[in-house]
């Protein structure tokens, strides 16, 4: 089973972000040209202080007109090249911050929504829905505009040092002296900021988790009047999510602020420096002003550098926690598996000496030595109390989960020889809380058959019973049915299910006790679409009612997760002493 759980502390450093460059390479043409546009505008950006310093020493300096409209001219020329390299860069940038974002989503969903129940049963989905919205976000935002800074303050940086030994030794070599001091706040404070950056985004994703929780369970969290409880826990996290937001600003101010001390301190020292050899005419103004110029772009690259270095450090953070979800595998194993012939198979089931625990209870078995034959076509009810090993048995008849020893057979192919997604394909169920999504009445159906035309969901929309109440709904089969289908009563949302499990057409049918939850007259009609449903089909019901349990063919007694009996409601009532107190408790009317 899987051991993955994202909540446990990992690593922390700026190799997590290899995993999210891989999302670059469909894009190589794109980052080249947008790289092009980035040398081409740090070259127009640094050709400012050649401009600067002729404006002054071969325009203002010389008092000639034609020489300063000529200086003012290039400078302007330079603007404009600037203006145009920044529109190409800026654009390309922020598209290839878009896409990467939106492919790391849907690559990180598509591998989630393959991930075992065990999984979720270790892993809130809440935290997983954040890190695939939050965590690309930033991702977003270095691809999009942070990782084309820091490049960018890099070429300005280095093409600043050139710059200024062309123009000065004396004066580049006390700047060099003290970069120093602006990069050792940026190493000391970047180990802290990597763990405060991850554990924000722990919170906010805890938070966001709670949330889901309580909207998720609104009803019930009313029906209790729990709102004063869950007001103060939510706030309880909000505060802890701002409370590491602020550790890691607070982190990241001081090393601003850090480094724009050093830096301009060092820029003051340097015109104290330089304004002496200009009164002593060591060096000229013009000469003076282009070097501050580059002095000065020095300084603010490594101050723009050092806070795009908090960003990477917080984009680490949201990579590794992608990668995580990206990185985990199923449970449950798919190599080597056969295709599944349809052709002839009748649907006979088969289980022998079954023994299974769930990972979360490994000491505890769910079920014990189940040897069991469903005939094709059979109708076998399931029956027990609370913990019997029922659900249980539908999750590994559905291969949820494999047995820890014995085997489950589909007619006579052992499942785990079969591909799950093969497997699932001949088999339809009907749960005792049925899912609908947030989308239409007309795309709830066909979600069992997604090819299906608009046609055969009516008919299954028939069969179902369903066609009566989705006629007076506003738009009819285009009615949006809102967060888990909550427009419909229970009785509604239960025909939407079996209509979409006769969509489906499978040979094994599971019905979860399809029809517990509801009123009689709902029941009746669910009754009416089920028995429709169940025709020439293999089915397992898990039954409470007494109608479900007399129309079974047999019916399985588990306790305790062991099969105790099989028989008709007759041959138990009379053999049985725990079914006759099931029978006498739960079935009479």
């Amino acid at each position: 089973m899987s051991d993955v759980d994202i909540r446990r502390p990992k690593s922390k450093n700026l190799r997590s972000l290899r995993f999210a460059f891989l999302f670059l390479r469909p894009y190589r043409l794109r980052v080249l040209v947008a790289l092009v546009a980035l040398l081409f505008t740090t070259g127009a950006f640094l050709a400012v202080g050649v401009g600067l310093r002729s404006l002054v020493d071969q325009g203002i300096a010389t008092g000639s007109p034609e020489l300063l409209n000529q200086s003012v001219l290039v400078f302007a020329a330079i603007t404009l090249l600037l203006a145009f390299g920044t529109f190409v860069r800026h654009y390309l940038v922020s598209w290839i911050g878009e896409r990467v974002s939106a492919d790391l989503r849907k690559a990180v969903f598509d591998r989630v929504i393959d991930l075992d129940p065990v999984f979720f049963e270790e892993n809130p989905p809440g935290e997983i829905q954040t890190r695939i919205t939050t965590d690309t976000a930033i991702l977003e935002t270095v691809f999009g505009s942070s990782l084309s800074i820091a490049l960018r303050n890099f070429l300005i940086l280095g093409g600043s040092i050139v710059f200024m030994f062309s123009i000065d030794i004396k004066l580049s070599l006390v700047v060099l002296a003290c970069v120093p001091v602006v990069i050792v706040p940026i190493l000391l404070f970047g180990r802290r900021l990597r763990g405060l950056s991850r554990i924000t985004q722990d919170r906010l994703a805890e938070m966001g988790s709670y949330v889901g929780e309580a909207l998720n369970g609104i009803k019930t969290l009313q029906a209790f009047n729990h709102q004063p409880h869950d007001r103060k826990m939510f706030a309880e996290r909000v505060e802890a999510t701002v409370s590491a937001s602020l550790a890691r600003i607070r982190q990241r101010s001081v090393l601003i602020t850090s480094v724009i001390i050093a830096a301009f301190g060092a820029i003051a020292f340097l015109l104290w420096v330089g304004g002496h050899d200009v009164l002593s005419g060591r060096i000229t103004g013009g000469k003076l002003l282009g070097f501050g110029f580059y002095a000065f772009m020095v300084a603010t690259s490594v101050a723009a550098v050092s806070d795009v270095f908090g960003e990477l450090e917080r984009a680490a953070g949201a990579t590794e926690r992608l990668a995580e979800l990206y990185e985990a595998r199923p449970a449950i194993s798919i190599e080597n598996t056969a295709e599944f012939k349809t052709e002839t198979r009748p649907g006979s089931l088969e289980l022998h000496q079954v023994y299974f625990s769930y990972p979360s209870r490994p000491g505890l078995h769910a079920l014990r030595d189940v040897s069991l034959v469903v005939r094709p076509r059979e109708k076998l009810a399931l029956v027990g109390r609370s913990g019997a090993g029922k659900s249980t048995l539908f999750d590994l008849l559905l291969r949820f989960y494999d047995p820890e020893s014995g085997s489950i057979s589909l007619d006579g192919s052992d499942i785990r020889s079969l591909n799950p997604a093969d497997l699932r394909r001949q088999i339809g169920i009907v749960p005792q809380e049925p899912i609908l999504f947030s989308m239409s009445v007309l795309e709830n159906i066909r979600y069992g058959r997604p090819l299906a035309s608009d046609e055969e969901v009516f008919e299954a929309a028939r069969a179902a019973h369903a066609e009566e109440f989705i006629e007076k709904l506003p738009d009819r089969y285009d009615c949006f049915l809102g967060t888990s289908g909550r427009r419909l009563s229970g009785g509604q949302r239960q025909r939407i299910a079996i209509a979409r499990a006769i969509l489906k057409n499978p040979r094994v049918l599971l019905l979860d006790e399809a029809t517990s939850a509801l009123d009689a007259e709902s029941e009746s009609i669910v009754q009416q679409a089920l028995t429709r449903l169940m025709q020439d089909r293999t089915t397992i019901i898990i039954a409470h009612r007494l109608s479900t349990v007399l129309h079974a063919d047999r019916i399985a007694l588990l306790e305790e997760g062991h099969l105790l009996a099989t028989g008709t409601h007759a041959e138990l009532l009379e053999r049985d002493a725990l079914y006759q107190r099931l029978a006498g408790l739960q079935f009479q009317v």
